[in-house]
C-alpha cells in the first residue's frame, strides 16, 4: 500500500495545506509547525521566492498558480502576491537561495511531536 509522505489523506489535501501554509508564512513571516510539515513547506516556498526575484509577468503567474491563495482574510488589499513580490523579493534579490531557516523550539505537549519554527532569514 502507498503512502504519501506517511499520512493518510490524498495528495489533493496535502498540497491545499502546503499552499495554505506558504500563503501565512508569506503574509507572517515566520510559522511554528510540525518538523515533517515544515520540511515540506520549505521545498514549497524556495522556488517561490526566486520566482519573486525575477519579477515578471510570467514569473508572477507561476506563482499564482501555484498559491492559489491571492488575498487573505486578515490582510485583503496587501495579499500574498504583492508581498511576495514586493517586499520578500526586495530582500533577497543578493541572495543566491536558502530564505528560509528551520529552528527547533520544544515538542508539543501531548503527543511529544518534535516542533519547528519556520521563519525567513
Amino acid at each position: 500500500m502507498s503512502y504519501i509522505n506517511d499520512i493518510e489523506r490524498n495528495s489533493a489535501k496535502v498540497d491545499a495545506e502546503i499552499r495554505n501554509l506558504a500563503s501565512e508564512l508569506i503574509v507572517h513571516g515566520k510559522l511554528v509547525l510540525l518538523e515533517k510539515r515544515a520540511k515540506r513547506l520549505q521545498t514549497f516556498i524556495e522556488p517561490l521566492v526566486t520566482l519573486a526575484k525575477r519579477g515578471d509577468l510570467h514569473s508572477r503567474r507561476m506563482a499564482i498558480a501555484k498559491l492559489r491563495k491571492i488575498t487573505t482574510k486578515e490582510h485583503p488589499k496587501d495579499g500574498v502576491i504583492p508581498t511576495l513580490f514586493g517586499n520578500i523579493a526586495e530582500r533577497y534579490k543578493d541572495r543566491k537561495g536558502g530564505y528560509t531557516k528551520l529552528i527547533k523550539v520544544d515538542n508539543r505537549t501531548g503527543d511529544n511531536a518534535p516542533m519547528v519554527l519556520i521563519t525567513f532569514v
